[in-house]
């Protein structure tokens, strides 16, 4: 019963952290912060849903397989997106940034 418990955390989690990486990726301003979005949702997100998958499936062939797909995916989102974010710098793209003199606004 704890590890369905703990298991639907995770998943609940990670699929809270892909939602609202979806939505940074719509509402976001430009194109770095779009990509930052996109990144978290890749990582987080990916990883608390293949941790509530290792915790429902227990320490079977399943769990190893779980495993090795989040190391994969640790080591390609990261670098896929530094390069992206890279490339797009090397070819002018700049990030988006208030004009001088002006604050974020606040709701308060």
């Amino acid at each position: 019963m704890i590890t369905d418990v703990l298991s639907g955390i995770c998943l609940i989690a990670g699929a809270f952290f892909a939602l609202t990486g979806g939505i940074g990726l719509i509402r976001l301003p430009d194109f770095f912060t779009r990509m930052h979005g996109a990144a978290l949702t890749d990582t987080l997100g990916a990883w608390l849903i293949l941790l509530g998958l290792m915790i429902a499936a227990g320490f079977t062939l399943v769990t190893v397989k779980l495993i090795m797909i989040g190391l994969l995916l640790a080591l390609t989102s990261p670098t896929a997106t530094h390069a992206l974010a890279r490339s797009a710098w090397e070819h002018g793209r700049k990030p988006w940034m208030l004009p001088e003199g002006e604050d974020v606004p606040t709701d308060g």
